[in-house]
């Protein structure tokens, strides 16, 4: 009898590196949960985006307003593939990913400008908590396990990389939970809470780089579903 195809639930915060998902890390990890012959299916919290960038000059739209969930949808291809945070229930997915880019700091959280002292969109905190409380495991990528997991779980005492930016590293720690510096093509594996994180772009240099450490991201979320 063939095993079910497990389930993961993957949230993004947005399309593009400067105000939403880091594209790149996104399809990466749509890709290897395939790879692994798994299902994805993507989430989005539904509030507007902290600010809008013109990703052609850097610069910020004065007055612009797009919806996290809106832009999320371009990288889930539409509304089939994509589901209001909200409706998150932890019990029909294995596992849940979050991939980085600055709305993970600036959307999902307001990490980017207030650091270890960021409050986390509220349905955020009740994803990752209540996965947490399921014992089902957790995958950030990039900014996220600052801006999201040791915002939401650094009372449990997580362990976490981000790569090796110390400031950074230095608010995760700030948080509550433990720092270990990490390369791109690897993944930190914290087995008693489930938790996997892996840096990605937060070293980079490029996608092929940033591909090694996301698979790898994968393969360990979902031996830890066993």
């Amino acid at each position: 009898m063939n095993e079910q195809k497990q389930k993961v639930a993957v949230v993004l915060s947005g399309c593009g590196v400067f105000d939403g998902t880091e594209i790149h890390e996104a399809v990466l990890t749509l890709l290897a949960i395939e790879e692994e012959g798994a299902f994805w299916h993507c989430f989005a919290p539904n509030v507007e985006q902290m600010h809008v960038i013109d990703h052609a000059t850097g610069e910020v739209e004065e007055g612009a307003k797009r919806s996290v969930f809106s832009e999320s949808a371009r990288i889930a291809r539409g509304a089939e593939k994509l589901t209001e945070l909200t409706e998150y229930d932890p019990a029909e997915f294995d596992a849940i990913v979050f991939p980085g880019g600055f709305g993970g700091a600036k959307n999902l959280s307001d990490f980017a400008v207030r650091g270890a002292d960021a409050e986390v969109e509220e349905s955020v905190i009740t994803a990752v908590r209540s996965t947490h409380a399921m014992g089902k495991p957790i995958g950030f990528i990039c900014i996220t396990p600052a801006s999201v997991g040791a915002l939401t779980l650094g009372g449990e005492k997580i362990e976490l990389t981000i790569g090796n930016d110390p400031d950074t590293a230095s608010a995760v720690v700030q948080c509550g939970a433990k720092h270990t510096d990490c390369s791109v093509d690897e993944a930190v594996v914290d087995l008693k809470n489930k938790v996997v994180s892996t840096p990605a772009y937060m070293l980079g240099p490029g996608v092929a780089d940033v591909r090694k450490g996301i698979a790898k991201l994968i393969n360990e979320v979902l031996k830890l579903t066993h």
